[in-house]
């Protein structure tokens, strides 16, 4: 099974939010591929993986600016799925800042 990750910046000045969240949701859902969002602990914050394709698990990643992510999917539209979802993030899901 095809497969594609990206590392990125949480880099809007909110952080992934609630209406982020959803925005990426939404967009994740658009593919096959099963998506995972996984924030990677150290001694202060522990490691959390999250479904991409659901808001609430979305929102226990607690990514705040500056928060490093490892977007990931599996499935057919792997690549494109990963392409699409960091774009969100560079363009700072439209907030601008």
């Amino acid at each position: 099974m095809p497969s594609a990750f990206r590392d990125i910046v949480v880099s809007n000045k909110l952080g992934l939010h609630a209406r982020p969240a959803m925005q990426f949701v939404d967009q994740a859902n658009q593919f096959n591929s099963g998506i995972t969002v996984r924030r990677e602990g150290d001694a202060e914050v522990e490691t959390v993986e999250a479904d991409g394709k659901s808001v609430m698990a979305m929102l226990t990643l607690e990514a705040f600016a500056g928060t490093h992510l490892r977007i990931s999917a599996d499935g057919d539209d792997a690549e494109q799925a990963v392409e699409k979802l960091v774009q969100l993030f560079e363009d700072k899901f439209g907030e601008g800042e």
